[in-house]
């Protein structure tokens, strides 16, 4: 309930000389109202200034890990598979009737028909002479330790020193025996047979204990 207080003036009052009198006090309804517009004023102007959160920056890092993961996974596979591996005219596999997975554990050895790799470097260990020599004495004797008659290739060999080191250390690593190590092997397949005894045998004294020798597998 609202109330309204009045007051009455005296005319002796209403000189120029009179007391002040003290302002009459708002009503009380307009004083509600008044607060009433200034809430429904600031929900307006909340409503109209109001807008949908956006997201103006782009965080990149978590996904350039992941990619670089999956990079790394992808490259570690294809350097791994002997399907991954170019044939040309100077490297064919042979066929065989088998049948299984290539193995993924072991130092790669490439023996084409013009020279030999070891694992994923690009420049040979050793160029290879003409398949007529190959056949008879294998590689060059300046290749060899005590001279033509020898198997051991020495430029192999400390290749394939460097490579057992690191094998080794993996091996060790993931719990497996390190007092011996895999090579894959991929060959031509017109290899001679004393080239391929030559290879074998290096690696042998390289503490290369077992092998996989590539191929291309087939049916019956």
């Amino acid at each position: 309930m609202s109330t309204e207080e009045t007051f009455d003036q005296d005319p002796q009052d209403s000189g120029p000389n009179a007391p002040r009198q003290p302002p009459r006090p708002k009503p009380a309804q307009a004083q509600k109202g008044s607060i009433v517009k200034y809430k429904a004023a600031l929900r307006k102007a909340k409503r109209k200034n109001a807008r949908e959160p956006e997201i103006d920056f782009l965080n990149i890092t978590a996904m350039l890990d992941l990619m670089t993961i999956i990079l790394v996974f992808l490259l570690k596979s294809l350097a791994s598979s002997a399907g991954a591996i170019p044939q040309s005219d100077d490297l064919r596999l042979p066929q065989s009737v088998m049948v299984g997975e290539p193995s993924d554990e072991g130092v790669l050895v490439v023996v084409s028909k013009t020279q030999i790799l070891v694992g994923e470097e690009s420049t040979p260990v050793v160029t290879l002479p003409s398949r007529e020599q190959l056949a008879q004495s294998g590689i060059d004797a300046k290749h060899k330790r005590s001279g033509p008659n020898d198997l051991y290739i020495v430029p192999l060999a400390n290749s394939l020193q460097h490579a057992r080191e690191i094998d080794k250390a993996v091996r060790a690593a993931k719990g497996l025996d390190p007092s011996t190590s895999e090579a894959r092997i991929v060959a031509d397949k017109t290899t001679p047979y004393r080239l391929l005894i030559e290879v074998l045998y290096t690696l042998g004294q390289s503490e290369f204990g077992k092998y996989h020798l590539m191929i291309l597998s087939g049916k019956k």
